[in-house]
């Protein structure tokens, strides 16, 4: 009998082996076959890592090349007009990443994680056909080596809510048309096999649902359940609870249903409706986004408090959502201090702790034998282990959060920014830029061969000097009036500041897939944070004495610094992040005190971590604002504070916006002319403003006559007072002949409009 299930495997590759062949392809250093080749080699290893662990539940077309939402769009022809033209993999890929000829659709974050999905464009004109072509081939590669999967699908009312309309209409309006191709598909693959589960992701059922889309659940899956005798329906959830959807569920022939209790723990109220319904639940108990070993002990008291109401035969253990949003193993991990890997766990390991879990909760400490009673014993000491270590637990740190006496800087915006513009002498519509310059590949090469030892120290530090230098001259000679030094020294903007907190951790191969090939290696928060010395005032002060002109500090957020990366479980995210803005806010002193009078501190990632459950909003933007205050709460009225959010919805936020009291905001709008300033206006934000007026995703070079049209447009909105001027985000992707021009440009678009004014 089974009793284990994994709801989703990492693909990417134990050594980013579909990223490589990938871009190889996409750089046309290899045939298409060569990807084919090596996506069929990870679906294999990936589907015996899986048995050997003694997974009862494994899955099939949970893999992609890019993404499964661009996955489903094909399976179901979704497929946009401009691409007609194109077929098989030159499709497949142009709507993904765009060709010469065909823009590419869309891409987004799949829910409050950091990958991103490929948002479907649908038309009321669309007219759907599925071909379940790759599911079949899957599911019939995996029977082939004895392996008889689970199938994995996303559902339709989840495809239908995440995916956009051309003309701007809701998408639910297509779900007549949508479900007869739901229904075709599962007839195909109810001719594979007398039995087969399907997995059906509607993760969007964890959101605040609106009467129309609740209405139509049970119509959805009292057809589907129909489709074919041979299937059978397993609805998954993941990220926070379904209650609402989870009680229509129940009352549909669906075989079983998937929970999220690690990040949903309010799924156990619907634990009646699944005992009376007598269907399965597959239990998420072993958390799918972090890496922290299981313990053991507790996720059994949670399977027996689940089992008090539902009957032992309808439960399996599982992950709590796709293993997806993990690194794939710690095997790689060679340099990573012996302790605290031994309280880590990625994917490969999590599929043993999923594995004797189950052993343990259906039979008991007895049925295992002497290795797995090892396995077992030396979870429980890490357990204890990481309870009790020093390097985790801080009295110092935790006694200064817990006596802070200053939770918010001094003065009034209205008295700070008079002080300011007078100490400060900067005219209306200030040129500046958002922090980083192009990170050129000799930058890159002399950080890593300094991490490396390569290179002595004396050479790193004139490296990044030399090319400080240059950025400053630059500036200064186009006419910019608020410089940066370039952050040629910072890797990424979140592990920069880790590598100099204490309690943080990094990994050699903790890669973790973002979009397509793109693969990000987020650092994770171990222990109690504190910052043993500064970290960046020697960087900025040297780059302050090579002009007259004002240089701006530029630190990461502590919402953004918690929000991109693994945090550690066993304290509330609030409190840790309360930790980094403590320690952040040390670092705001030593930079005025060097004599650094602007100092930008980034949210970038401010929005990424919205509950997403409308009523555990306000206790999030309670906290994020609060220790966004504590980061800046140093600052002296005369010191002027800027941060920078690079996402374009801020018509839910502004008030929280406004609550974090910065004295200027630089904000991503090029792409939306003044429309998204409009918000500003409404509610008469009074604070200053810096709307990006070119766009930097693109690689194109705006021109002057472009940007002074933008300027004016953000004029019919607010004054020239109010107003600063700045490219939309950091610079650090681009190259230098498109930020050269760019800029300079800029500059020149100013000039013109200060003279027409």
């Amino acid at each position: 009998m089974s009793k284990n299930y994994i709801v989703g495997f990492p693909r990417i590759g134990e050594q980013r082996e579909l990223k490589k062949v990938l871009e190889s392809f996409w750089a046309k250093k290899v045939p298409f076959k060569e990807v084919q080749k090596v996506a069929s080699e990870l679906k294999k290893r990936h589907w015996m890592y899986q048995k050997n662990a003694g997974i009862d539940y494994i899955s099939s077309n949970d893999f992609s090349l890019y993404d499964n939402m661009l996955d489903t769009a094909i399976l179901l022809g979704a497929i946009p007009k401009r691409f007609e033209d194109l077929r098989d993999e030159e499709l497949y890929f142009a709507m993904a990443r765009g060709d010469k000829t065909h823009t590419a659709m869309e891409m987004t974050k799949w829910f409050n994680t950091n990958y991103h999905y490929i948002v479907p464009e649908l038309s009321l004109d669309d007219s759907f056909k599925a071909n379940a072509k790759k599911i079949t081939d899957e599911y019939l590669e995996a029977k082939e080596l004895g392996i008889k999967t689970k199938i994995n699908l996303i559902g339709p009312l989840t495809f239908l809510g995440l995916s956009k309309r051309d003309d701007g209409g809701d998408a639910y309006e297509l779900f007549g048309k949508i479900l007869p191709a739901y229904e075709e598909v599962i007839k195909e693959i109810g001719k594979l096999d007398n039995d087969i589960t399907l997995q059906i992701d509607e993760p969007i059922f964890v959101k605040d649902l609106d009467t129309k889309v609740l209405s139509l659940i049970k119509t959805t899956y009292d057809r589907l359940s129909n489709a074919s005798p041979h299937v059978k329906i397993v609805v998954s959830t993941y990220f926070e609870h379904s209650n609402e959807a989870t009680k229509i569920l129940t009352n549909t022939p669906i075989w079983g249903l998937g929970l999220d209790f690690v990040h949903g723990k309010e799924n156990l109220q619907s634990l009646p409706y699944i005992r009376k319904s007598g269907k399965k639940l597959i239990a998420g108990v072993v958390d799918g986004r972090n890496i922290w070993k299981n313990d053991f002990e507790k996720t059994l008291n949670l399977l027996n408090e689940i089992n008090s109401t539902v009957d032992t035969q309808n439960i399996l253990v599982s992950s709590s959502c796709s293993l997806l949003h993990t690194p794939f193993t710690l095997k790689y991990e060679e340099k990573m201090d012996g302790e605290i890997k031994n309280w880590l766990s990625y994917a490969a390991e999590k599929l043993d702790e999923i594995s004797l879990i189950s052993k343990l909760f259906f039979y008991g400490h007895n049925s295992l034998d002497e290795k797995m009673r090892e396995y077992v014993k030396k979870n429980k000491e890490a357990n204890e282990s990481r309870k009790k270590s020093s390097r985790i637990h801080d009295k110092t740190t935790q006694n200064r959060v817990k006596n802070l006496a200053k939770f918010k800087r001094d003065g009034e915006f209205k008295e700070r920014i008079k002080i300011q513009r007078e100490l400060l002498g900067y005219k209306d519509l200030a040129t500046t830029t958002i922090g980083s310059f192009p990170q050129t590949s000799e930058i890159r090469v002399a950080r890593r061969e300094y991490k490396n030892n390569l290179i002595s120290k004396d050479a790193y530090v004139n490296a990044m000097k030399n090319y400080i230098d240059e950025c400053v001259t630059f500036q200064d000679e186009i006419g910019l009036e608020v410089l940066v030094h370039g952050e040629p020294e910072r890797n990424d903007m979140v592990e920069y500041f880790g590598e100099q907190l204490s309690g943080y951790g990094f990994s050699q191969n903790g890669w973790v897939q973002s979009y397509g090939s793109r693969c990000v290696k987020p650092p994770f928060i171990y222990g109690d944070i504190s910052r043993p010395k500064p970290m960046t005032t020697e960087w900025i002060t040297y780059a302050q004495s090579k002009t007259d002109k004002i240089m701006k500090g530029m630190l990461t957020g502590p919402v953004t610094i918690l929000n991109w990366s693994f945090v550690r479980d066993d304290k509330p995210r609030d409190e840790v992040a309360k930790e980094i803005a403590v320690a952040l806010s040390d670092e705001v002193n030593d930079l005025q005190n060097a004599g650094i009078k602007i100092i930008q501190v980034d949210e970038a990632a401010f929005k990424e971590g919205y509950p997403l459950r409308e009523s555990k909003i306000p206790t999030y933007e309670k906290w994020a604002v609060e220790n966004f205050k504590i980061c800046v709460s140093t600052a002296r009225l005369e010191t002027q504070i800027h941060t920078h959010m690079c996402y374009s919805e801020f018509n839910d936020i502004i008030k929280t916006i406004e609550a974090m009291d910065a004295d200027v905001i630089t904000i991503e709008t090029a792409r939306s002319g003044n429309e998204l300033l409009k918000i500003f206006k409404k509610v008469g934000y009074k604070q200053e403003v810096g709307p990006g007026v070119y766009d930097i995703h693109s690689p194109r070079v705006p021109s002057v006559e472009e940007m002074v049209k933008q300027i004016e447009l953000l004029l019919e909105v607010l004054p020239k007072e109010q107003l600063w001027i700045n490219p939309d985000c950091g610079l650090k992707t681009r190259k230098w002949e498109e930020v050269k021009p760019s800029l300079k440009n800029m500059v020149k678009a100013v000039k013109i409009v200060r003279e027409n004014i």
